[in-house]
């Protein structure tokens, strides 16, 4: 008689995404210490505000990333319409000024007695739980028009009429990307994903043409050092940084740009800070940690037994990896300014909640495929 089959709880046994998004999080809150330092003493008297509260986020994440572990994922089909909503409800509520917080021209936050945090990070998530419940119920019919591509398009298009007010253009391109992916992987056919084009290109077009920071984003990315004292001042200092990393880094805490030099360095740019503290080496280091976890997550998307679990895995694979690379393009000066946080190491702790979350999902669907 065979002996029963011993279950291992999917955060402990799903080391391959466990051990990176430890290490991750804790070069992050090393990084945020050293990028965050001059800021933090200037606006807090404090040369530890941001690391503790980045540690503060790291604990409850991995709580978040516990509990998402332990929940069986298929039973997030009940409750997909009700996430869906709620993150809708969400992204309403932050239009309005009593509940917002407004921070360089834009209302991304909100704030409900004291607890701020940014609705458009859960409706990644939100979005990705929903596309992958509905693609999945649908799949006997999902080469027609109107069954398998016209209701997912639409729900992208409520959450990018609702995001692009706020606004926040790149948080549409994430959401774009990661339904269009999951679409494509659940068998949308081609034809039906390149329907939107000649609708999308106008569109895009006014968005970036006709909105003039957008506009002077683009032309500093063509060439930032044309004006390197104003539109072209981020992407110059970020390229400045990562060249005077050299192979092995200034060392941690050693560098200049964080001085005031670079905006947002414990953000959006703390991969500039990265690049010139560690190195070539602390940037191909860290490149590797996500690689280990996008193929990880490709695998596990692969291997699942349930469509509903690969379509699932593959948005939550493309969320991190079109993150990850559009904060290191921006950095990199290979891609526009856009305001994407840098999945675990970023400051910020909406983001690396949500991250978290997404992260436990992807351990109970690897650990569910050998009990199904």
């Amino acid at each position: 008689m065979s002996e029963p089959i011993k279950h291992i709880h999917p955060f402990l046994s799903e080391k391959s995404i466990l051990f990176p998004v430890i290490l991750l999080s804790g070069i992050g809150i090393i990084m945020v210490y050293s990028a965050s330092s001059a800021i933090s003493m200037e606006d807090h008297n404090n040369l530890y505000f941001y690391m503790k509260k980045q540690a503060l986020f790291c604990l409850i994440s991995f709580c978040v990333m516990f509990v998402t572990a332990s929940f069986p994922y298929k039973l997030y089909k009940n409750f997909a319409y009700i996430i869906l909503f709620a993150a809708i409800a969400l992204l309403v509520a932050v239009l309005f000024p009593a509940l917002n917080i407004k921070a360089g021209g834009a209302h991304r936050w909100l704030n409900l007695g004291g607890f701020t945090f940014q609705p458009a990070e859960f409706a990644k998530l939100a979005l990705i739980i929903f596309l992958g419940y509905s693609l999945a119920k649908k799949q006997e019919m999902i080469k027609v028009f109107s069954v398998g591509f016209i209701p997912h398009a639409f729900i992208f298009a409520v959450f990018a009429s609702l995001i692009i007010i706020q606004p926040d253009f790149g948080t549409i391109v994430v959401l774009g990307i990661i339904t269009w992916g999951m679409m494509f992987t659940a068998g949308v056919k081609i034809g039906h994903l390149l329907s939107p084009t000649p609708l999308v290109i106008p569109l895009v077009y006014f968005l970036i043409f006709k909105v003039e920071y957008r506009l002077e984003r683009i032309l500093s990315f063509l060439n930032p050092w044309d004006d390197p004292f104003n539109t072209g001042y981020q992407i110059t200092h970020s390229l400045k940084a990562f060249g005077s990393g050299g192979i092995f880094g200034k060392g941690i805490g050693l560098g200049m740009q964080k001085m005031h030099y670079l905006p947002e360095p414990h953000t959006d740019f703390i991969f500039a800070i990265i690049g010139e503290e560690l190195g070539l080496i602390g940037v191909l280091t860290i490149l590797l940690l996500y690689l280990i976890l996008l193929l990880k997550g490709t695998q596990i998307a692969k291997q699942s037994k349930t469509l509903f679990g690969t379509v699932t895995a593959t948005g939550l694979t493309i969320y991190i990896a079109v993150q990850v690379m559009i904060n290191t393009g921006v950095a990199l000066g290979v891609l526009p300014t856009k305001g994407l946080t840098l999945p675990f190491i970023s400051y910020g702790g909406t983001s690396l909640v949500v991250n978290m979350a997404a992260m436990g999902i992807l351990m109970n669907i690897s650990a569910s495929k050998n009990y199904e």
